[in-house]
């Protein structure tokens, strides 16, 4: 939507208070907004939870699949949609996004990035 196509009421956004906000005001706030609720992981497709974890740890695609011991092809297929993650790749990835560091030490894979 062009600024000028915008009402009042949308244009007038108070950024300096938004960037002085908690991250638990933020999210009180955005959990509050019944017209634009929130996203949880738990409701991303697999496809988009896989990205979502890897870009949280700020891990690239290769940087993720030698830490948690994915083969590259198989990360990148989820990523890109062509394939899912059965169930026990699901239920790894939920370990991953919950205990990244747990994970990666269990598995001897842990970096000094």
């Amino acid at each position: 939507m062009s600024r000028k196509h915008m009402t009042k009421h949308e244009s007038e956004t108070d950024w300096d208070r938004l960037r002085t906000m908690s991250d638990a005001a933020a999210e009180a706030g955005a959990l509050a907004d019944t017209d634009n609720p929130p996203v949880g992981v738990d409701r991303l497709t697999p496809v988009a939870r896989v990205k979502v974890i890897r870009r949280a740890l700020h891990l690239t695609q290769e940087e993720f699949s030698v830490r948690y011991l994915i083969p590259l092809g198989t990360l990148r297929d989820w990523e890109q949609g062509r394939t899912e993650p059965d169930q026990a790749a699901q239920a790894y990835l939920r370990v991953i996004a919950k205990e990244p560091e747990t994970v990666s030490r269990a598995l001897g894979t842990r970096s000094a990035a």
